[in-house]
């Protein structure tokens, strides 16, 4: 059993993330402390300019929101973490950060680009230094 869990969630795959979730529920021992973390994006400069003023402030608490939520569904209790940044770099600090033993991190069918570039699941797998249940 785990003592610290880490369950990234993307927000454009929510039924996977509330699946995971209740796998994190399972597979930590008694007492133990569940992360439900998203990464947002980091918008360019160039692109940020033309964008309304606090849109990534809004974003944020609105994905807060979201997955306190589903915390709050699952029974347990759960902290909620909201980054911004590149998705599988800020997946690997959380974990260091926390200490987590292990990591439960959707995938999805690959496609060409995955081929060439590598999904975060994948990245996260090859460079974690806990266990990762990637759930397909």
């Amino acid at each position: 059993m785990y003592k610290t869990v880490l369950v990234p969630i993307d927000m454009a795959h929510l039924a996977e993330g509330k699946a995971n979730v209740t796998l994190a529920a399972s597979y930590g021992a008694q007492g133990a402390k569940v992360i439900l973390l998203n990464v947002v994006e980091d918008i360019p400069n160039w692109a940020a300019i033309d964008l309304p003023a606090g849109l990534l402030e809004k974003s944020v608490e609105s994905i807060r929101a979201q997955l306190q939520e589903i915390a709050k569904a699952s029974g347990c209790k759960m902290d909620v973490d909201v980054r911004t940044g590149h998705s599988y770099n800020t997946i690997l600090e959380v974990a260091e950060e926390s200490k987590a033993d292990l990591i439960i991190i959707a995938s999805h069918r690959p496609g060409l680009q995955d081929y060439f570039l590598g999904s975060t699941a994948a990245k996260v797998v090859r460079h974690a230094n806990c266990s990762v249940l990637v759930v397909r």
